[in-house]
């Protein structure tokens, strides 16, 4: 038995009829504690993409609970199996069988978690390059929580531990605002994947009240040089966003119709007028579109970066502090 990983896998109980597999991402914003329940739509709809072939999960802690919550909660037709994968240590990433599994998959899910983990063992291994070549092929691609941190082109590491709104926005330059590129290669991958190009991602949006850190992780991008055009998408708890081939994305949530979650995509300007180390964040005009879950038919569409059924408004930061939106018409 390995000791660098863990490999648990789950197979229907009944005969499966195959579908075609086609690209697609579902970025889900997270549970509110540890593993499923999960947005029943989005994994129906992520397993309706594998053509309810083999779903691989990874993660760095737990067991095989998307298994049991797939089989055990979700109705039929349920996916010829779950294969999970929990990585122990960065050796795992170059197992022969680690990389068969990935390498098999119809769909790709990365769980919550810690995502310094996944930057820590998977980045710059054969593990990092077997998911690519899952995804040039067409190969559809969930994350949740952590897993939902590690999508864009750039994200948020968490090497030094978490860091606050109210931290950042004091100083973007703490320690604890660690930022990397990401583990996909999307600048040279076909569309859904190329559209997180330029892009970071966040979950438990508004949920864990983080509009601040994420403005100044954006920030920080144009401020280092990353690029010129930063973007995000924020997903709330319990909420999904699911996009397609084309870049047409919808949101869906599994929260009580008084509570419904939120997806936000967020353009910045350009470079902030103060970013620095121990300098309040001043960051004027963000442009930042709304969408929560059941408004009809609301949409986003990643390719022109334009929303119908939202809402639109501009988030600005000043001296440190998220001031109120100024809505868009």
């Amino acid at each position: 038995m390995s000791t660098s990983h863990t490999y648990y896998a789950s197979a229907a109980k009944a005969p499966v009829a195959r579908g075609p597999v086609t690209p697609g991402l579902a970025l889900l914003g997270g549970p509110p504690e540890g593993p499923p329940p999960e947005v029943d739509a989005a994994f129906v709809w992520l397993l309706a993409k594998s053509g309810w072939g083999r779903l691989v999960v990874m993660g760095a802690d737990g067991s095989d609970e998307y298994a049991r919550y797939i089989y055990g909660a979700l109705p039929p037709p349920h996916p010829v199996s779950v294969e999970t994968l929990i990585f122990q240590s960065r050796e795992a990433a170059s197992d022969p069988d680690v990389l068969r599994t990935v390498h098999g998959a119809d769909a790709l899910f990365i769980q919550g978690g810690d995502q310094s983990d996944y930057v820590k063992m998977w980045q710059g291994t054969p593990v990092q390059a077997a998911m690519n070549h899952c995804l040039e092929r067409g190969v559809p691609l969930g994350g949740s929580s952590a897993g939902l941190a590690v999508l864009g082109e750039f994200l948020f590491s968490a090497r030094n531990g978490s860091v606050s709104a109210a931290e950042a926005l004091a100083n973007p330059y703490d320690e604890c605002v660690t930022l990397e590129r990401a583990l996909l290669d999307s600048p040279h991958l076909d569309a859904p994947y190329a559209f997180l190009r330029n892009l970071i991602t966040d979950s438990h949006f508004h949920d864990r009240r983080r509009m601040g850190r994420l403005l100044t992780f954006m920030a920080r991008l144009v401020a280092d040089g990353w690029t010129s055009a930063a973007r995000a998408i924020a997903v709330d708890e319990l909420t999904a966003v699911l996009v397609e081939a084309d870049g047409l994305a919808t949101v869906v949530d599994r929260r009580p119709d008084g509570q419904r979650g939120s997806a936000w995509f967020l353009r910045a300007p350009g470079a902030a007028r103060t970013c620095g180390p121990a300098q309040p964040l001043d960051y004027e005009g963000i442009s930042v579109y709304r969408i929560r879950a059941g408004d009809g038919p609301a949409g986003f569409d990643l390719a022109s970066w334009q929303g119908q059924g939202g809402e639109g408004t501009l988030v600005s930061a000043r001296q440190g502090a998220v001031c109120p939106t100024i809505l868009v018409e």
